[in-house]
């Protein structure tokens, strides 16, 4: 069961990372037409700025999963240098429980908010709904449970592991 989760989470986690370098890669050719747009060609595109910035929220959300399944976020690295090992697991499952009430609130109040814009167009993209816009916290905050639930199934300590 352990082993069938960690193959399931490692599956949605690169898929996740994968969605986010697309987003970088569209907000990064975006970003090129619209300066060719706006100074060659001297007819600038109003919806290009617009997703540009949505593609990198969807961006941040999408690579976060990463970020927590690597160990690479915020985490007390000094205690968790100097505690023994009942220690360690004791701040792996806070750390995982703080990582889980955040993203519980992000899925739950994610959803709830872009359930709410879905009536609400977005400037610039008129014929869009927010809630594409929205849809990116609770979208990134599933995928983050499931990385901070293999987290503490198979933790991952790679910058205490490279820190000097």
């Amino acid at each position: 069961m352990r082993e069938s989760y960690l193959s399931f989470e490692r599956r949605t986690t690169a898929f996740s990372l994968w969605c986010a370098c697309a987003m970088m890669v569209l907000a990064s050719c975006i970003g090129m037409y619209q300066i060719l747009a706006r100074f060659v060609f001297l007819q600038p595109a109003e919806w290009s700025e617009v997703l540009i910035r949505f593609a990198l929220i969807w961006m941040v959300f999408l690579g976060a999963p990463s970020c927590f399944r690597q160990g690479a976020m915020v985490c007390v690295d000094l205690a968790h240098r100097k505690a023994g090992p009942t220690g360690k697991r004791v701040l792996d499952a806070l750390a995982a429980l703080a990582a889980l009430l955040l993203t519980g609130f992000m899925v739950w109040f994610g959803f709830e908010y872009a359930w709410r814009g879905r009536f609400q167009t977005i400037s610039g993209l008129e014929s869009f709904s927010m809630t594409w816009a929205y849809s990116a916290v609770p979208v990134g905050g599933i995928f983050c449970v499931l990385a901070v639930v293999a987290v503490l199934l198979d933790p991952r300590r790679q910058e205490l592991e490279t820190a000097l």
